[in-house]
């Protein structure tokens, strides 16, 4: 055989390189198939194809997103108007503690404005007091034996101020006629000790005159009058209406009867005793 005779080679034919297609399309909403194809060695070799099925976005889903969107939204818009609200609340609650504290503030100082205020005329009426029973005292020695005809002038007086007083009047008076002789203790309201102000209201509490607790409240208890045009039964007052330290009834004659002192006691006395300052009628 001639060396250079041709011999069959055993060799496998050479297969050309893959060819893979990717092809993509949405067609009434859904994806069209992918291709993969390669081509075999033979030129008239069947191309090998494998379909995959993939989902596509298809109208219904982008609906769905954007409604998810929205929801998504909604649920932002109510925590920040929420949280707009309760930012409102606690600024709303802070401004009225801080004004119900201001109240408050404004409340206690009144009161101890009304406390200093009594305080103060009770003050007074103690120093009043003590200024009066140290004049007394002084003047005590210089009367002498003149005292017990002056008792008993004034008994006889207060006798007849009390008969010549009628209704409401002689009720109040005969109360406070009957109390001569008691202690005078300051804050006392009876029955054997008084101040001049408790003295007062309870002689007219006799008739359901329901009269304030103070001298300074009790000077403007009723109507003023003038000293020259006194009746039985006014209240007398000493020191300025409405800020007055010291209270008794008029009797008539010329007379009251007070819680005068701790020194004198509940008296029966003349106004050129102790010249009152002004007067107030409740009957």
């Amino acid at each position: 055989m001639s060396h250079t005779a041709q011999i069959t080679s055993h060799r496998k034919p050479r297969r050309s390189t893959p060819r893979v297609s990717l092809r993509a399309g949405v067609a009434g909403g859904v994806l069209s198939t992918i291709a993969v194809a390669g081509a075999a060695a033979p030129a008239n070799a069947e191309p090998v194809t494998e379909t995959i099925e993939m989902p596509t976005i298809t109208a219904g889903l982008a609906s769905d997103f954007a409604r998810s969107a929205e929801a998504t939204q909604q649920v932002a818009n109510t925590l920040d108007l929420r949280a707009q609200q309760d930012a409102a609340a606690a600024t709303a609650a802070k401004t009225a503690k801080t004004a119900k504290a201001e109240a408050e503030r404004k409340a206690e100082a009144k009161r101890k404005a009304e406390e200093a205020r009594k305080k103060a005329a009770e003050a007074a009426e103690r120093a009043s007091r003590t200024a009066e029973r140290t004049t007394l005292s002084n003047a005590s020695s210089d009367s002498g034996s003149s005292s017990a005809s002056s008792s008993s002038s004034a008994s006889d007086t207060a006798s007849q101020a009390t008969s010549q007083a009628t209704g409401s009047a002689a009720a109040v008076l005969a109360f406070a006629r009957a109390q001569v002789g008691d202690a005078y203790i300051l804050g006392s309201t009876g029955p054997n000790a008084w101040d001049c102000s408790s003295l007062v209201q309870a002689s007219f509490r006799q008739i359901g005159v329901d009269l304030p607790r103070v001298s300074q409240d009790q000077s403007v208890a009723g109507t003023q009058v003038s000293l020259d045009n006194l009746q039985p039964g006014d209240i007398l007052y000493w020191g300025s209406a409405g800020s007055a330290y010291h209270t008794a009834i008029y009797i008539g004659g010329g007379e009251f009867i007070g819680a005068q002192n701790p020194s004198k006691g509940v008296i029966q006395a003349s106004l050129d005793y102790d010249p009152p300052t002004g007067a107030v009628r409740v009957l």
